[in-house]
């Protein structure tokens, strides 16, 4: 028992490492303190408050009053996925340890994150009212310039925070921009705190989440919605608009000793989490699509 608690112990400090490497989102996880458990285990409460502007000041009454309301939003979480890997413990020795050790750090980085990243970034671009052009081919570094420019006017003139804005965007494009290396390009790069390139491979509007026992699904993981995704050119985010929670991400290790089954390692992982958009804060999202 003492030395599957303490591989549990070693690989879980892994997974953590793997995920703050790996995990393009990873910088929009947001202030739990802000938010407070609801009356159901799925569900946090966030709160929204509504002011009013301001009145004309009289010198005989003085001031208009004002009302200040304060509302708790119910927010659902909705990400819950899972996997379950056996690995005999004959296989697993006679690889030095090798199938089960790099089993974990293998599928958080090639199959967790990937996905993750994917869901939000869809699920972002699903929000009504966010800034977002029509679909648009971005041929060339001038298109993309042009594109990103009309983009921070958009979040200016929606009177978005202009510090914390992260861009991301496709490899291929952000290597358009940087190949003409003018004054205005990085001009441009510059008014965003951080720019991150996506692969193409994660950066969908929609996408379809294999359940892993449909016939055809059986591989799990993702695929881009064949009827209504669209490849990302680019997406700004400003971290403040989005709620982006993962309340649980844990393996779990059982020994073959422990396993009454078969003589074999147990490899369980879950995460579960959320992924949304504050109400008032839809214009902190910038959504730049292909056509």
């Amino acid at each position: 028992m003492a030395n599957t608690i303490a591989l549990a112990k070693k690989y879980t400090a892994l997974l953590d490492e793997v995920y703050q490497l790996a995990a393009l989102t990873a910088d929009l996880e947001s202030d739990s303190t802000l938010t407070r458990e609801g009356a159901n285990a799925n569900e946090i409460v966030i709160p929204k408050m509504t002011l009013q502007g301001l009145a004309n000041y009289s010198r005989s009454s003085g001031y208009v009053s004002g009302d200040m309301t304060l509302e708790w939003e119910t927010v659902t979480f909705n990400f819950d996925r899972g996997r379950k890997f056996t690995v005999d413990a004959m296989d697993n020795e006679e690889t030095v340890n090798l199938a089960f050790g790099r089993l974990a750090g293998e599928f958080l980085r090639t199959k967790v994150v990937p996905e993750l990243d994917a869901f939000r970034f869809a699920t972002y671009a699903a929000v009504p009212n966010i800034l977002t052009p029509a679909g648009a081919t971005l041929a060339d570094g001038a298109a993309v310039l042009a594109a990103l420019r009309v983009a921070t006017s958009a979040q200016d003139e929606g009177e978005v925070g202009t510090e914390g804005r992260i861009l991301y965007i496709t490899p291929t494009l952000l290597g358009l921009v940087q190949d003409l290396d003018t004054t205005k390009s990085r001009e441009v790069l510059s008014r965003f705190s951080k720019v991150k390139q996506v692969p193409q491979t994660r950066f969908y509007t929609a996408i379809t989440q294999y359940d892993g026992t449909t016939d055809g699904q059986e591989a799990g993981g993702f695929i881009k919605n064949a009827a209504t995704g669209k490849d990302i050119n680019f997406m700004i985010i400003h971290p403040s608009a989005v709620l982006q929670f993962t309340k649980q991400a844990v393996p779990k290790i059982f020994s073959p000793d422990q396993n009454q089954d078969a003589d074999a390692w147990i490899y369980n992982y879950r995460s579960y989490g959320l992924a949304d958009v504050y109400d008032n804060k839809v214009k902190g999202i910038y959504l730049h699509k292909k056509a």
